[in-house]
């Protein structure tokens, strides 16, 4: 007879909030969610919390969509439609509506979960996971959500250790020595500290466990309170502190790392240049997140495309690529890539050189174009001889250069300096 316990993921669903436009991002995500946007050579952001999910052994989720959403639902239904209902898997897309009134879209974090409290009722689980869909990180869910059923708490919050000096960036809890929250303040002058580590704050991750029937009951309390902005952060998570019992998780109990000795890798790329810097730090001989972890593999669509090509071996016209990861359905003709993030399907030509770039898919490269530190969007063609990342004056007239160096490259910039209309 099988004794063994029932993993407590088979009784969790994970509800993902993914409608946030990412606004920091600024032209990457005109056409599409920050969850949508492209990383790390062939995934999108929100494969990491899909992942993490499925991975834990969770078998029901949804996906909460709001902000130009059909780039991201698409993604989902090619690369996410395996969950079959007869084995009792579930993902639903769920965007903004109108469930409750005509007028009324999703309204903040905990209003996206209420007006889909009819759905969360018919996966009949015990818990939920509540995640932000824009995070780049590996993630063990089931051990959060053991956690919280062993401290008997109301919610259990999802933490960053991170540098006091630092924390005034996040929501950070104030708790007692037993990892009760006592206190928790968006983005504080002073941070508190962890009891015994003065030098270090518990910043919230976005991510919180709820058992399902004390957050429904919340969530109808909260719909019905007019000075309520219906938010998780600002709203349900600071009210179970004050009446119930809220547990700080460290994400270093439960992020997968792909050695003993590996730090905990967790990223926001809400701005160009953590984005450019994430996808780069991939390049790296050793890079802190292991996309080729088979035990914990990041999920995504797979477009069916043919391997990498490397064509022409001539001096100063070599296709070459080195400190690099090059996607299928790449040509390299003729060009130099050193240090570099090529996704899928891109075409450079001949006497070109990519330095540091990091070039979403389909874009095409001209010959004699000389690209360093870039960000170049999906889709892009670089004309013949263009020179970006040498002269920042020169470069800001028409692209986007960031504070940290990065010129972000769309295609409506280049149309814009070739006077097109």
């Amino acid at each position: 007879m099988n004794t063994a316990p029932q993993r407590l993921s088979s009784r969790t669903m994970a509800f993902i909030l993914a409608g946030g436009r990412g606004s920091r991002l600024h032209e990457l995500t005109d056409n599409r969610a920050k969850p949508a946007v492209y990383f790390g050579g062939k995934t999108r952001i929100i494969d990491f919390a899909l992942s993490n999910a499925l991975n834990s052994g969770i078998r029901k989720m949804a996906i909460a969509t709001q902000y130009k959403a059909h780039s991201l639902i698409r993604h989902c239904q090619r690369g996410w439609n395996f969950f079959r209902a007869e084995r009792n898997e579930y993902l639903d897309i769920l965007p903004a509506s109108q469930r409750v009134d005509e007028n009324h879209w999703y309204e903040g974090t905990a209003d996206a979960v209420f007006q889909n409290i009819d759905i969360v009722d018919s996966y009949d689980i015990d818990y939920v996971v509540i995640l932000a869909g824009d995070h780049i990180y590996k993630m063990d869910y089931e051990v959060m959500v053991r956690e919280h059923v062993e401290a008997g708490a109301d919610v259990t919050v999802g933490c960053l250790t991170v540098p006091r000096a630092d924390a005034t960036a996040f929501g950070v809890m104030a708790v007692d020595p037993s990892g009760r929250i006592t206190d928790f303040v968006e983005k504080p002058k002073d941070p508190p500290a962890i009891p015994g580590q003065p030098d270090l704050s518990l910043a919230s991750m976005g991510i919180y466990v709820f058992r399902w029937k004390f957050l429904r009951q919340m969530l109808m309390d909260d719909a019905h309170d007019p000075n309520s902005k219906h938010d998780f952060g600002g709203d349900i998570i600071p009210t179970v502190v004050k009446n119930g019992k809220a547990v700080a998780h460290r994400f270093e109990d439960s992020c997968v790392r792909h050695r003993a000795d590996a730090p905990a890798y967790w990223r926001d790329v809400g701005t160009v240049d953590a984005f450019w810097k994430a996808n780069i730090d991939l390049t790296g001989f050793d890079p802190e997140l292991d996309l080729w972890d088979r035990d914990w593999p990041i999920w995504t669509y797979s477009e069916s495309v043919p391997p990498a090509k490397f064509i022409h071996d001539e001096e100063h016209r070599r296709g070459l690529a080195l400190s690099s990861l090059v996607s299928g359905g790449c040509i390299i003709s003729g060009t130099e890539v050193r240090n570099s993030l090529l996704f899928t399907g891109v075409h450079s030509n001949s006497w070109s050189t990519l330095t540091e770039a990091v070039v979403l898919p389909f874009a095409t490269i001209g010959r004699h174009a000389r690209l360093t530190k870039v960000v170049i969007d999906r889709g892009v063609t670089i004309p013949e001889g263009l020179v970006v990342g040498e002269d920042p004056d020169e470069d800001s007239k028409f692209f986007r250069v960031t504070p940290g160096g990065v010129t972000l490259i769309t295609q409506s910039m280049l149309d814009r300096r070739a006077g097109v209309k």
